[in-house]
């Protein structure tokens, strides 16, 4: 691989972010194929290539929107895939210095309950964009078919930076499982994994105004010797 790559590559990764505010305007439906195609180049256990990409029109997505927003205040929510246990030790720290990067973004203050309320109900409006993907993958194949399809959702994303697009993944829509199964018409032997929101990021947006850290190589790269 070239310098040339090597730059353009780590400029995609650099670049990319959890885009969190939308302008209205619409990806044009070639880019957001060519975004599937590269993103499919993924590597996946004996080339199953399980994920399922619906994306949603206008309407459906409105329709959605307002299922979601009703199911989480209602704390109606069951995700096909459990969601994690518990954060504890660094997982804990960095998920709250994420969350309080994007709260002092926007302007939530400590305790403000409603703010922080208004915040999460974003997640079920999409952040505004344009476009919404769900992402699903085949209960059959478990664990690794998600670990699968959570590399195509990589590819998305910095496929779409690729082309100008922002993107965001959200696993809060899966919470809502059931409400996202009855707007697409998912079939009882998929889970529903996450939604990709995308489109062309708003530069003014508060809430795109901040980006997460990366933990340092030394914390995560582990030499092993033999014995």
């Amino acid at each position: 691989m070239s310098s040339a790559q090597v730059q353009t590559f780590d400029h995609l990764l650099q670049s990319r972010f959890s885009c969190r505010g939308y302008l209205p305007q619409p990806v044009d439906r070639g880019t957001i194929e060519t975004i599937v195609e590269m993103a499919q180049r993924v590597p996946s256990w004996c080339n199953s290539q399980p994920w399922m990409v619906h994306l949603l029109s206008a309407d459906a997505r409105d329709v959605l929107s307002e299922k979601l927003v009703q199911a989480a205040l209602a704390r109606a929510g069951k995700p096909d895939i459990a969601f994690p246990a518990r954060y504890s030790g660094v997982y804990k720290q960095r998920r709250s210095v994420c969350g309080w990067q994007l709260y002092d973004a926007v302007g939530v203050t400590k305790g403000d309950r409603a703010g922080s309320v208004a915040q999460m109900m974003e997640n079920y409006r999409f952040f505004g964009a344009p476009h919404v993907a769900i992402i699903s993958t085949p209960k059959d194949l478990g664990t690794y078919g998600a670990v699968d399809c959570g590399a195509f959702v990589t590819a998305f994303t910095l496929a779409a930076q690729a082309h100008g697009v922002s993107s965001i993944p959200q696993a809060a829509v899966a919470e809502m499982s059931e409400e996202v199964r009855s707007v697409i018409g998912l079939a009882q032997d998929r889970d529903v994994l996450c939604a990709i929101s995308f489109g062309y990021q708003d530069p003014d947006h508060p809430a795109n105004g901040f980006r997460t850290q990366r933990a340092p190589v030394s914390e995560v790269l582990i030499d092993v010797e033999a014995s």
